[in-house]
């Protein structure tokens, strides 16, 4: 184990029964570590104990979200997760609070409008997935169309901190989420240009989405205990 990191530290344990976004001390303190430096554009985001930049590269407000997601506490979707067994349910979600299976983004409203983590989650072709989240991010940066263009144009400042598509990925180490190119995503579940609904539709599509996020989830883990390894 790392001593700045423990990538087996589950966020839920030190946030007294509340979300570990918000409430987990320990989640916080290794969002700034990881995530107070250097950016592409020039300059260096240095994050605050409340996760804002207090560099002068701009007036950034970031929050902590989850981007795991095991669909367990949807009603409409118990009819598939009854017949997977509990413990692996329970396996999927400690690992989703580990800090391979945490992002952050700008936290501010902007106009009143969706923050990036509110669209990404509300929206029906999206519905909270980091892998079509990340091809929407493609797309933007490609100048393409995706369900998220609208909000992603209001967090034009957060976007342009990173230049491309590329180096956001670098930048956040989703480096497994996406090919040697980074021109294609490795998606969770089979994608269909956003046509389909993006939930899993039987235990075994299920199953197979799971083990996919958790591959992605362990080899991140690994990826920041490297990155700490050699930068901090």
């Amino acid at each position: 184990m790392n001593n700045k990191i423990d990538i087996t530290f589950d966020f839920r344990t030190d946030s007294n029964g509340g979300d570990p976004d918000s409430k987990s001390p320990t989640l916080k303190r290794y969002h700034r570590l990881l995530w107070s430096k250097e950016v592409p554009s020039g300059g260096r985001l240095i994050l605050d104990e409340k996760l804002n930049n207090i560099s002068d590269i701009g007036e950034f407000y970031f929050g902590s979200d989850s981007i795991v997601h095991t669909f367990s506490s949807w009603e409409k979707y118990k009819h598939i997760i009854e017949k997977v067994d509990i413990e692996k349910i329970n396996e999927f979600k400690s690992l989703g609070y580990t800090i391979g299976g945490m992002l952050i983004f700008p936290r501010n409203k902007i106009n009143n409008c969706q923050t990036i983590n509110m669209a990404r989650g509300c929206n029906q072709k999206i519905k909270d997935r980091i892998d079509l989240t990340l091809e929407c991010i493609r797309r933007y940066y490609n100048k393409e169309e995706s369900p998220l263009n609208k909000c992603f144009d209001k967090y034009k400042d957060f976007f342009d901190l990173f230049m491309d598509f590329k180096e956001y990925i670098n930048f956040f180490l989703l480096q497994d989420l996406v090919n040697d190119k980074y021109d294609e995503i490795k998606y969770f579940h089979p994608f269909n240009n956003f046509d389909e609904d993006p939930l899993p539709k039987s235990v075994d599509e299920y199953l197979k989405y799971k083990s996919n996020v958790m591959e992605f989830v362990n080899k991140r883990n690994q990826r920041i205990i490297n990155w700490v390894d050699k930068n901090i």
